[in-house]
């Protein structure tokens, strides 16, 4: 069995935006070794406070129903098709009902340098969806917080 999971903050291009992600994925292979695809679930959350001077900050959320979880060495990836969202937000209007985000992740071992994690948002309704278990390079710096990976495969002298 494999899981991620954590919360953290990532170093957005915007400083006075709070960008975080929460994740709870899970992974089982098949009992019988066989080579059906394996079992995922959980959730993620992605927020974002964006800073509006001079007014109250916009928070937006979302949340997604984890349908993919795949994990290599310090490495994952998750999808998931999105559930809900914060009131008022724009998604729930340009989306369609359960498009699919993805995140990827690098879980740096201890003192190897921070951790990143990558994003690839839902796309418009119309727009063919987000492939599951794909995600973009893991590009974004993580500047709080951290992620626990447990991939079904253990590394080399651990």
């Amino acid at each position: 069995m494999s899981s991620l999971k954590g919360w953290a903050r990532g170093d957005y291009p915007v400083a006075a935006d709070d960008v975080q992600l929460t994740v709870d994925a899970h992974r089982a292979e098949p009992a019988d070794g066989s080579r059906r695809p394996a079992t995922s679930w959980g959730t993620f959350r992605l927020y974002h406070k964006v800073a509006r001077p001079g007014r109250p900050p916009l928070v937006l959320w979302a949340d997604f129903k984890v349908d993919c979880l795949t994990t290599g060495g310090p490495t994952a990836t998750v999808t998931g098709t999105l559930e809900r969202t914060s009131p008022h937000h724009a998604w729930q209007h340009e989306m369609a009902p359960h498009s699919r985000m993805g995140a990827s992740f690098y879980v740096a071992p201890k003192g190897a340098g921070p951790s990143r994690v990558g994003l690839i948002g839902p796309t418009a309704k119309g727009r063919p969806k987000v492939t599951p278990c794909a995600a973009p390079a893991a590009d974004t710096k993580v500047i709080a917080g951290g992620y626990t990976l447990k991939d079904r495969v253990r590394q080399k002298g651990n």
